[in-house]
């Protein structure tokens, strides 16, 4: 940008008013990242040196927390960034992410308050962070690229509207059921006929007045019935993640939701497999993708056929966004000599 850091290519917004002769205050209003720590746990000791530091360098003006997650310093001028900049990396924080680069990580506050988080998600993103220090510091990319992470399909950071990649938490083992849980939700007014079994996308819940059955092959895990039945139902494990790419709001081509790549993979340190994911796609963007495009637009530009061959992934049914209108999923006389057609939509 026009003003930064030494050292970082992102993380200053700068900003100088045009009436800077009737209004020497705001003459330079620069804006500050700085990296969040997952989950956003903060003690008040480290608010208090945040509020402080930016009274003393800034405006006092802050936004905790934008879209991306950083705490935003709204408002200094050029002298002051490096000093503030030096205090807060002495105090261990950093610059976040601004420009056409990885956008600082993101996550819900996962399994240290929650009772439905399958992954560890404070773990995955301090780990992604400090994996791609160079992206997230030094803009490199077409445009911007989010990652954010959630425990469970709840998705309590809305990540399936804003996130270029996102990894939300899932399960593959059936759900259990307790059923004289169940029955007493039933016997405290609810009516578990409209509001679990009619509500379920998948259809595979039934309820005979007595027992709650549902058939996990038809689960498509969108957590209604588990969370509407809280501690009567629960997941079971393995357990691990469904990785989805290019949400994004207006602005190429208009607002879009996220698309599944991969159903199901496992989440454990050191995370390779989804390091290596996101490298192979960072390549192929970087290769083919316009000033301003997010990899969802050049995905829809391009097709997924591409993007999957890529990355090494193999079309399967969870893909489909819009049924009979994909351009990606071709079928082979092999694949129909093994089972017609009509058993891999099941």
């Amino acid at each position: 940008g026009i003003v930064g850091v030494r050292g970082y290519g992102g993380g200053v917004i700068g900003r100088y008013s045009q009436l800077a002769d009737q209004f020497p205050g705001v003459a330079h209003f620069h804006t500050v990242r700085v990296n969040q720590p997952s989950g956003l746990f903060y003690n008040s000791e480290t608010i208090r040196f945040i509020c402080d530091l930016w009274d003393k360098y800034g405006s006092g003006l802050t936004n905790f927390h934008g879209s991306t997650g950083d705490m935003v310093l709204l408002g200094t001028v050029t002298d002051n960034l490096e000093p503030l900049a030096t205090i807060l990396s002495l105090n261990g924080f950093d610059l976040g992410g601004s420009g056409s680069a990885m956008r600082t990580p993101s996550c819900c506050l996962g399994p240290a308050r929650c009772e439905w988080a399958m992954i560890d998600t404070l773990d995955i993103t301090y780990d992604l962070t400090q994996e791609f220090q160079d992206e997230l510091h030094r803009p490199q990319f077409p445009y911007k690229f989010k990652i954010k992470t959630v425990g469970c399909p709840v998705d309590c950071n809305a990540s399936i509207a804003r996130a270029d990649l996102s990894i939300i938490g899932t399960w593959k083992g059936p759900i259990a059921i307790d059923q004289d849980k169940v029955k007493d939700y039933a016997k405290k007014g609810m009516n578990i006929q409209e509001e679990i079994v009619n509500f379920c996308p998948g259809k595979c819940i039934t309820w005979d007045g007595n027992n709650l059955t549902i058939n996990n092959s038809d689960c498509l895990h969108c957590m209604h019935c588990i969370t509407k039945l809280a501690g009567a139902l629960k997941p079971t494990p393995p357990f691990g993640a469904t990785l989805l790419i290019g949400a994004k709001a207006n602005f190429v081509i208009g607002a879009t939701f996220l698309w599944v790549i991969v159903p199901f993979m496992g989440m454990k340190p050191p995370y390779q497999e989804i390091k290596d994911l996101i490298k192979n796609m960072w390549d192929w963007w970087n290769e083919y993708g316009k000033n301003r495009e997010r990899i969802g637009e050049l995905i829809i530009r391009r097709g997924m056929r591409e993007f999957l061959e890529v990355c090494g992934l193999e079309p399967t049914p969870e893909m489909v966004r819009e049924p009979r209108n994909d351009p990606f999923w071709f079928w082979t006389e092999e694949d129909l000599e093994k089972k017609p057609w009509e058993e891999y939509l099941k």
